[in-house]
């Protein structure tokens, strides 16, 4: 059974960081796309960043670029996101997202329709 656990969110003031960490079981993702998402009150699911595999190529939205990274450790089927400078609109649920295609193009690492597996989330709350 895989299971993607989220961990790592809290409350934290303006311009400070947090790490979300996600741990993967029940299968290997070294080679497969993973992908944060977020969701804030009232709001669709969007995308935040993706990363495509060991070594691969990383994407981001427009509103994190430059503020948060994604990075991946396979020998701890983790994948990770850094996030600095963090502001009031951050808040959200984090949802950690894996996919098991492994032919896809950079459009489909942004649509939540991509992923066959997510966490429960955390909660990131940025005050002012």
């Amino acid at each position: 059974q895989v299971q993607l656990v989220e961990s790592g969110g809290g409350l934290v003031q303006a311009g400070g960081s947090l790490r979300l960490s996600c741990a993967a079981s029940g299968r290997t993702f070294s080679r497969s796309p993973m992908g944060w998402f977020r969701q804030a009150p009232g709001k669709e699911r969007n995308f935040v960043a993706a990363n495509v595999g060991s070594g691969g190529s990383t994407y981001y939205a427009d509103s994190v670029k430059g503020r948060f990274t994604i990075s991946r450790d396979n020998a701890k089927n983790t994948v990770y996101l850094q996030m600095n400078s963090l502001k009031p609109e951050d808040t959200a649920i984090y949802y950690c997202a894996a996919g098991t295609r492994l032919s896809y193009s950079t459009y489909d690492l942004k649509l939540r329709v991509f992923y066959d597996y997510w966490g429960q989330g955390t909660q990131v709350t940025v005050s002012s």
